[in-house]
């Protein structure tokens, strides 16, 4: 076996610490000093990636223990071959996932750098403490023995006299210090409901990362970073998920980006011809086998799809005779109608019954492990796949004959079965695998 090339994983107590900001800088620092930086986002998050690749010039994937078993991982942690370094984020916080193991685990980030051989770097919001913040830093150091944390940055410093005192409690820890970060509000990415904006979205991406690395560069020792990386064995690959058809139209713009990385890379590895298009631009869906519409935000442009005219009319031919498959978002436009924040209810495509609205919320949040009822493209009846589900969508009807069986991470019914009519079908998670 080869080792993995050599790699530290940024995670943090909790969300909301920083951690993605340090994890671009640190990205983009690397690749200024003119490393080959490999970016890796554990867990099932669909939204960092892009902003991964905006850093790095390198195509980010998720490694997902829950979801993927050892071959796919090992498979997906091998697209580092050239790097010289690898960087990768954390979920949430380090030890945060599911009760019920899946595929190989529950999901932890701590999970993903212990299998992966990378020690983490832990960032610590140091608001409104000072010493203290070394007993979080050594509880999540003595939490799992196995797993090193090579260790801290300080985030949210808020004085020198402040970074002293916290240095202080970190030295009697034994925790080294990498940097302390000065606190500085306009080095906050936007957000919306479901996490950030989309990097495609961002006003001036490549300006907010090339700053996030000079704050980086001033306050963080880069090369003690860099020495601190190390890694695993590589285990056998295997082959990346198969396309569901030989020619796929994937829906692909601001309202259809959800799409996890490693599923595009393998269609496009087994020869599948990608046909991208803009339903909100009303293109036309292309002659294809297959048409994907993928997750992303159709509730913020609810009333541009619904006047999208050559799109719908498109769609509606298509489904006559070939295959239609939604993700979350792509499942909402293929049913009746979508009802925005506003209350205000647009018409969508009419090839499933489904029915939602955002004018009351509902958290959906979670993994999936869905039994096939009727076939998807790519899948046949009885099947079982994995994937994750997070909107806030309210249902109001889901009337056609259900696609799945649905359950959550313990087993538990998910009532959001998904649903077929025709050659049409949908489902609210996104996939991420097969099980086997």
């Amino acid at each position: 076996m080869k080792l993995n090339p050599s790699g530290l994983l940024v995670s943090a107590p909790s969300s909301g610490t920083g951690k993605t900001t340090v994890m671009l800088g640190l990205a983009r620092a690397f690749a200024e000093d003119g490393l080959t930086v490999q970016p890796f986002k554990s867990g099932p998050d669909y939204i960092d990636p892009a902003f991964h690749r905006a850093a790095t010039g390198r195509a980010s994937f998720n490694l997902d223990s829950w979801a993927m078993d050892e071959p796919l991982l090992n498979t997906i942690v091998a697209e580092a071959h050239g790097a010289d370094i690898v960087i990768a984020e954390g979920s949430m916080g380090l030890f945060d996932g599911v009760a019920s193991p899946g595929a190989t685990g529950t999901g932890t980030s701590a999970e993903t750098a212990g299998r992966m051989g990378w020690p983490v770097v832990l960032v610590l919001d140091v608001s409104g403490q000072a010493q203290s913040a070394a007993a979080t830093a050594l509880g999540f150091a003595s939490f799992m023995p196995d797993l090193p944390v090579a260790g801290v940055i300080l985030n949210r410093v808020a004085s020198p006299r402040h970074e002293r005192l916290t240095r202080l409690g970190m030295e009697r820890a034994g925790l080294p210090v990498f940097g302390a970060l000065p606190r500085r509000g306009d080095l906050a990415l936007p957000e919306r409901h479901l996490g950030l904006i989309q990097a495609v979205e961002h006003p001036d991406l490549n300006k907010a990362i090339a700053d996030y690395a000079a704050f980086l560069r001033d306050n963080v020792d880069l090369s003690a970073l860099r020495a601190a990386a190390t890694s695993a064995a590589q285990g056998t690959p295997a082959a990346l998920p198969a396309p569901p058809a030989q020619r796929i139209a994937l829906a692909q713009d601001a309202a259809f980006s959800f799409t996890y990385p490693h599923l595009l890379e393998g269609w496009r590895r087994a020869g599948a011809e990608i046909l991208p298009f803009s339903p909100l631009a009303d293109e036309s869906v292309p002659d294809a086998d297959l048409v994907w519409l993928p997750g992303g935000y159709p509730e913020l442009h609810a009333g541009t799809l619904a006047s999208a005219n050559k799109f719908l009319r498109s769609m509606r031919k298509h489904a006559k005779t070939r295959p239609v498959h939604g993700e979350c978002g792509g499942y909402m436009v293929l049913g009746q109608g979508l009802t925005d924040k506003d209350g205000t209810r647009h018409e969508m495509a009419g090839l499933l019954g489904l029915e939602t609205s955002f004018a009351k919320r509902k958290f959906h949040l979670g993994y999936r492990r869905a039994t096939l009822q009727a076939a998807m493209p790519g899948f046949a009846p009885g099947a079982v796949l994995r994937g994750h589900e997070f909107h806030y969508t309210t249902i109001l009807n889901e009337p056609d004959a259900p696609l799945a069986q649905v359950v959550d991470a313990d087993g538990n019914p998910v009532t959001e079965t998904g649903t077929r009519r025709g050659q049409v079908t949908g489902t609210f998670f996104h996939l991420i695998a097969a099980a086997t």
